[in-house]
């Protein structure tokens, strides 16, 4: 008989943008976020939209009128994450295929160059949440895919490891939220990102325990 799967913690963890600081939030304008495509989660089919199908380079204005610098993970750029130089050599020597980066044009108020910033997302996609043994609300009203597991209220999802094999970072077909498994929670962490009091904009929440 094999063992029954259930929600374990310190496995995996969702990765995102922590929004919890607030304050006034970032003061950093995506100009031609009208000329860019939705990320591919976003996109029906996925294949029509994401970095992968930009034809220009992103730009990026900062306004200290808006908001202040931003983190090194930042959301609210047409449903892209917006990271810094040092994250994205972080995401890269942990999984190089699971993220996709697109670097933006970043100008300051003088119009000198901004530090390197570019856009980023999740690239790779796993049906691997065991849904018979997650504790997880189910929505199945007009979602491309048939069903949707939201988080909102909490959640306590269980995996299939056989479905992540190696990978360290994935989405699913049926959530918005990234995941990552522990090695990359603790190299993040290690890198200096995720820590508590300086997380530098990224949060990292235990996926056993919503």
């Amino acid at each position: 008989m094999g063992t029954e799967n259930t929600p374990v913690e310190g496995e995996f963890y969702l990765l995102r943008p922590d929004v919890r600081g607030g304050g006034r939030g970032h003061g950093v304008v995506l100009e031609n976020e009208n000329e860019l495509p939705l990320p591919e989660h976003l996109s029906e089919p996925p294949s029509a939209g994401g970095i992968g199908s930009m034809n220009e380079i992103p730009r990026l204005r900062y306004d200290s009128r808006i908001g202040e610098m931003p983190d090194d993970l930042q959301a609210g750029f047409k449903g892209y994450w917006l990271v810094s130089e040092a994250l994205k050599s972080a995401m890269q020597t942990m999984d190089a295929d699971g993220f996709s980066f697109m670097k933006c044009e970043f100008r300051l108020e003088d119009g000198s160059e901004g530090a390197p910033h570019y856009l980023c997302e999740v690239v790779r996609v796993l049906d691997a949440i065991d849904e018979d043994a997650s504790s997880v609300k189910i929505l199945t009203d007009d979602y491309p895919n048939g069903k949707y597991y939201s988080i909102g209220g909490g959640a306590k999802f269980a995996f299939r490891k056989s479905a992540i094999g190696t990978a360290h970072v994935f989405r699913t077909p049926y959530t918005s939220n990234a995941f990552c498994d522990r090695a990359m929670r603790d190299f993040l962490i290690e890198s200096g990102f995720g820590r508590h009091p300086n997380a530098r904009g990224v949060r990292l929440t235990d996926a056993s325990d919503i």
